[in-house]
């Protein structure tokens, strides 16, 4: 009886010492689960991670992403016309463009010589008393326009087929200014719109440095 009670109790011993190891498994499959799950949702989001960067960046610096010059076909320039409320009815053709490779940061330069049908002078100065939506004389400049043309004054030397500043600048052009920004107290980037009357040439300019 004594070696009996001794088997039974070595025999409970050994069901207790197993019964929380197999209490345990539940627990640590379910530990398993989370951590696979976690780790499969951070490989997935590192995966889209590179792929958005991978694209970005084919896109900033890939072969698409280059300068192009006289490739402007109507279609891309009818939008000046429109801005600067003359119509693009008037659009005969493009004379030069230029469109440049755009930066990490987004800074680009474009450009456009645009020959239109007609302009009559009418057009140009019957919003003179407007304080938005209006042409300026090249000569007549409010000081946030003058600092806009001295930029595309400066950036433009890379063409010769855009006019001079000091031509800008003359009566013999008028600037529609379709935006214009600032960093700090310098004038950083602008969209402007000249239109020459004399020869019926539009020339567009926008820049962000």
């Amino acid at each position: 009886m004594i070696g009996s009670n001794e088997h039974d109790d070595d025999a409970g011993k050994s069901a207790a010492e197993a019964g929380p190891s197999r209490g345990n498994r539940p627990t640590r499959t379910r530990v398993l689960k989370i951590v696979r799950g976690v780790l499969l949702v951070w490989g997935g989001l590192s995966l889209v991670g590179f792929i958005a960067v991978t694209a970005f960046v084919a896109a900033r610096f890939g072969p698409g992403n280059r300068n192009k010059d006289d490739s402007a076909s109507p279609m891309d320039v009818r939008f000046v016309l429109n801005w600067c409320e003359l119509g693009d009815q008037r659009f005969e053709t493009v004379v030069h463009s230029h469109v440049s490779a755009r930066s990490l940061t987004g800074d680009h330069l474009d450009a456009y010589a645009i020959k239109i049908s007609h302009v009559d002078l009418a057009e140009l100065t019957s919003k003179a008393d407007a304080s938005r939506e209006r042409w300026y004389r090249g000569d007549q400049l409010p000081k946030v326009l003058d600092d806009a043309v001295s930029l595309v004054g400066f950036c433009r030397l890379q063409f010769s087929w855009f006019p001079a500043e000091a031509d800008l600048r003359s009566s013999e052009f008028y600037v529609y200014p379709w935006s214009i920004g600032y960093h700090g107290v310098d004038a950083s980037d602008a969209t402007l719109v000249f239109v020459r009357p004399s020869d019926k040439m539009v020339f567009y300019f926008e820049v962000k440095t």
